[in-house]
């Protein structure tokens, strides 16, 4: 399902225009990147917590030339899902 496909979805199952729809979806991802730009983490019942972690620095290779690489620390996202969410 695509961003366009899930406004649709929205719009449907919450008996809204798509106008509406696309602007709370795009409200919330808003929402959602400010928080865990914050090192924050949101937590939605039923479907899972998403939270902003820090991937230390660390050694890697080149698989093509087998050449020693540095990869550097960043921020990830991790999503732990609801334990009934399917």
């Amino acid at each position: 399902m695509n961003k366009v496909e899930l406004i649709n979805a929205i719009a449907e199952k919450a008996g809204m225009t798509k106008v509406d729809a696309k602007k709370a979806l795009d409200a919330m991802i808003d929402v959602a990147k400010a928080e865990l730009n914050n090192g924050g983490k949101i937590a939605l019942v039923g479907f899972g917590t998403m939270a902003a972690t820090e991937r230390p620095a660390r050694k890697g290779h080149n698989p093509k030339t087998g050449k020693a690489i540095n990869i550097p620390a960043k921020k990830v996202v991790k999503f732990k899902p609801a334990a009934n969410l399917i």
